[in-house]
């Protein structure tokens, strides 16, 4: 009887030791990465496809530069990466490299292979806010859409600034996205963080990308490549590129530029900023809201300057 009282207690000695050494707050068992390859790869599951290029850029640049093993790492070496950074980066892009590096180790030690969260010790400094510098008025926005001689590359230009898209969802766009509404038309995008939103398009946007339409099927991409395909990211980006030279923009404007735009004219105009939010999906959907969006009654695109 006395063996089994102390089997039982070293049992129980043994669980208090795995809950109050864990860094699972819950004490529960996570399976452990077995390398930093396995790590990365965990850290970035289930993230869009956009973000994992970003933060594997990011991270692959860490490891270029420590040149050690993820559990070798120490606060002097993030120190030392954050100063290299900031010599060759702005703020902002120096500040989103480290946030994906202490994303990164902070989960290791969640995970349990890392057995310090280095990355916590580390502050990451203030950096100026360049939004204001990146909203282009509205002049100068209808002016580049005006000037744009190519059909394709203008409906593509009035369609980011009046649904306030990203390029990856302007890219990815097929027919069977856009839908006739009465007197207008609705785009239903899947946006970052696999949430899905429905957007009312201005008639004028709308009348634009339906002249792109001819006999195309619901599965063929609405802005086409010359072979037919989807548009890349980067012939997009020069389509913008060009575009804004062609308008005399002293500028280097991007495409998330006219999303800006969008979001800073419409609110200028009236817009309630909870119908802003929800036409660029920058919020989770409430559940009463997810009817509401499903078929939106209203459009942060209406309140703009396109009729």
């Amino acid at each position: 009887m006395s063996e089994n009282k102390s089997e039982k207690r070293s049992e129980l000695s043994n669980t208090s030791h795995v809950i109050l050494h864990s860094p699972d707050s819950a004490g529960q068992m996570i399976q452990q990465a077995d390398s930093d390859d396995q790590l990365i790869a965990l850290w970035l599951h289930g993230r869009p496809k956009n973000t994992q290029r970003g933060y594997r850029r990011e991270i692959d640049r860490f490891i270029d530069f420590v040149k050690k093993p993820f559990r070798s790492v120490k606060l002097i070496d993030l120190q030392a990466f954050a100063d290299h950074l900031g010599q060759s980066l702005k703020p902002s892009s120096a500040n989103r490299a480290m946030s994906a590096v202490k994303s990164l180790l902070a989960f290791g030690h969640r995970l349990g292979y890392l057995q310090f969260d280095v990355g916590r010790a580390l502050k990451l400094p203030g950096f100026r806010d360049e939004l204001s510098e990146r909203i282009i008025s509205e002049t100068e926005v209808l002016r580049i859409i005006s000037l744009e001689p190519n059909p394709r590359n203008r409906a593509i230009l009035l369609t980011f600034y009046a649904g306030g898209f990203r390029v990856s969802e302007i890219c990815a766009l097929k027919w069977r996205h856009l839908q006739d509404r009465d007197s207008t038309g609705q785009i239903t995008v899947f946006a970052k963080g696999e949430k899905t939103r429905s957007v009312l398009m201005p008639r004028s946007a709308w009348d634009t990308l339906m002249t792109l339409r001819g006999d195309a099927s619901l599965e063929a991409p609405v802005f086409r490549s010359r072979k037919k395909g989807h548009l890349c990211e980067s012939a997009v980006w020069r389509v913008v590129k060009k575009a804004t030279k062609r308008a005399g923009i002293p500028k280097e404007v991007s495409c998330h530029w006219f999303r800006h735009a969008h979001a800073s004219h419409s609110l200028d105009r009236g817009a309630p900023i909870h119908l802003v939010q929800a036409t660029l999906g920058h919020s989770c959907v409430a559940t009463t809201g997810r009817y509401l969006h499903a078929r939106p009654s209203d459009s942060s695109g209406s309140y703009l300057p396109l009729g």
